[in-house]
């Protein structure tokens, strides 16, 4: 596995400017990807947001492993971390989310209450990697189109606020650590989409997809190519055995859905990139990149 190392120009300054605001804000809602909370939760906001109330918000919850969404949850209330899952795109549970920043936020409240300030718009900052859908959730909550969306990594360049009844909301631009430990947690997120598909070569990505799915949802690789995923279960990308298998079954499903070249040669970037779409659009089938058992 190759280490990825992303951190553009305008994440590095976001971040300066995070740093600048949240002296400004009351609480903090940090948006993870419901697929894969923990390689989605940046490990700078820890030290960045000190001892504010947190909201975590798992995004993509319509593209998740329903399951293991509900077992993050019950792990995140037994970690005593307030969390709930929402579809930013449908809206589903969004609706929750302003009551659970208030009470996030009743102790601050009262506090100023009982020294007679007059109540004021609870701040709140928005944080998260790229593309895991800050713009979109606050728009869901705003109910208008307040801030640009995309589905780009990155497209959120600059710091706005929103108000929506008694709270403002500061969408930031998503900060992604500089490097990234674990090879692991990068071919995770770089499947999730969260990576722009510059970084990494597209075959290779496809081939740790690939494996992926054959260990974790077989059944969704036999449905969709017909393939007894069983058989390359104790395969391994890392040993030479099992990279020459997996690449000898890629090349198979790249002729078995007719993508070639000429000379009948596959097209392995068109299939990696089919393959991966399907996945990051949940057209392969509800997805978790990360199990909580993994986690334990």
């Amino acid at each position: 596995m190759q280490t990825i190392q992303w951190f553009p120009g305008h994440m590095a300054k976001a971040r300066r400017e995070i740093q600048a605001s949240i002296k400004m804000v009351d609480a903090i809602i940090e948006l993870v990807d419901a697929r894969l909370p923990m390689a989605s939760s940046n490990p700078l906001l820890k030290d960045l947001i000190g001892a504010r109330p947190r909201l975590l918000v798992m995004t993509r919850k319509d593209l998740a492993d329903e399951s293991q969404t509900k077992q993050w949850l019950q792990k995140f209330e037994h970690q005593g971390i307030s969390a709930i899952a929402v579809d930013a795109q449908t809206g589903s549970q969004v609706q929750r989310i302003i009551p659970a920043l208030e009470i996030a936020a009743k102790a601050k409240r009262e506090r100023e209450a009982r020294r007679g300030m007059r109540p004021r718009p609870l701040r709140t900052m928005v944080v998260g990697i790229p593309n895991v859908g800050k713009s979109s959730l606050i728009n869901r909550l705003a109910k208008r189109s307040a801030v640009k969306t995309g589905d780009r990594p990155g497209i959120t360049k600059a710091q706005q606020w929103v108000r929506i009844g008694s709270i403002e909301l500061l969408d930031t631009p998503g900060v992604l650590w500089p490097k990234i430990d674990s090879p692991e947690d990068g071919y995770l997120l770089a499947m999730s989409g969260a990576i722009k598909p510059e970084i990494l070569d597209h075959v290779d990505l496809a081939l740790h997809a690939l494996q992926f799915l054959i260990r974790y949802y077989p059944h969704l690789v036999e449905e969709r190519w017909q393939i007894e995923a069983h058989s390359y279960a104790s395969y391994s990308l890392d040993e030479p055995e099992g990279a020459e298998a997996f690449l000898d079954l890629f090349e198979k499903m790249t002729r078995m859905k007719g993508m070639l070249m000429s000379g009948a040669r596959p097209d392995l970037e068109r299939m990696a990139e089919s393959l991966l779409r399907e996945l990051q659009t949940g057209k392969l089938g509800r997805v978790s990149f990360e199990w909580v058992h993994g986690q334990e």
